[in-house]
Parts: structure tokens; C-alpha cells; sequence
């Protein structure tokens, strides 16, 4: 029976070493890296670097529940704009953000930083270009 147990334990792991794999781990590091420079071309002058916003105009995404709650509203918002009002962490804002137009690969990346940064968490979720894909336009 050992014999049996090790046998299967190795032809399992001779096995493993060959499948092409990437961990989620390293792919939502890589995705967070790209987010970053997007988040810098895109959103920094109403978001600030920081991710507070600006108060009363400018919701924070540092601390969001609506980024952290609804990440596929945030995607949506990144990838078509927004116009009316919406409530982070307690308090509307009604303003419009413009459509950044950003291919699907970059709103995901943009939202994952967003998600894992300045205290935010994701817990190792990450958003697929084609999860971003399938999200339509209210209009």
C-alpha cells in the first residue's frame, strides 16, 4: 500500500511540474502594476494620488465600500463613465466621470489597483478583462 501511495504521489507531482500554470497571486500583482500607471494617466486629477477624492465633488476610493462592494459597478463606471448620483461610504455624490476609453485589459487592471490599494483589499479577487467584457452600458 505504501508503495502504491508513493508511486501515485510521485507521477502526481511529475505531473504538476509540467502544466503552465501562473499563480492568481502573481497575476494580480502584475495586474495592480499596470493599474497603477493607468490610474496615473487617468484618474489621479479627480481621484487624487492618494485615492481621497475630493470632498463633496470627487467620491475617495481610498476606504470605498462601492469599490470593495461592488467591483463590477466600479468596472462598469471605468469602462462606460457615470452620470448621476451614486453613495460611497455613506454620502452621494451626483457628478459625471467621463468614459476614459480604456480597452477591457486596462479597466480591470485600473480596478484591481484601485481594489488593493491605499488600505483596500480585494482578498486576492481579481477582475478579468472578461468579466469586464460582458458588463453593458446603461444606456
Amino acid at each position: 500500500m505504501k508503495r502504491l501511495l508513493i508511486l501515485c504521489l510521485g507521477i502526481t507531482s511529475v505531473g504538476m511540474t509540467f502544466l503552465p500554470i501562473q499563480p492568481q497571486g502573481d497575476e494580480l500583482k502584475e495586474s495592480i502594476a499596470r493599474g497603477k500607471e493607468i490610474y496615473n494617466n487617468y484618474c489621479i486629477s479627480c481621484h487624487n494620488g492618494d485615492g481621497t477624492g475630493v470632498p463633496d465633488v470627487y467620491p475617495p476610493l481610498a476606504g470605498s465600500d462601492y469599490v470593495l462592494e461592488k467591483p463590477m459597478e466600479a468596472a462598469k463606471a471605468v469602462k462606460y463613465g457615470l452620470i448621476g448620483p451614486i453613495t460611497v461610504n455613506g454620502k452621494e455624490y451626483d457628478n459625471m466621470m467621463p468614459e476614459a476609453g480604456l480597452d477591457d485589459k486596462e479597466v480591470a487592471d485600473v480596478v484591481n489597483y484601485i481594489r488593493n490599494t491605499w488600505g483596500n483589499s480585494s482578498a486576492g479577487k481579481i477582475i478579468t478583462p472578461a468579466q469586464v467584457q460582458e458588463l453593458k452600458s446603461d444606456e
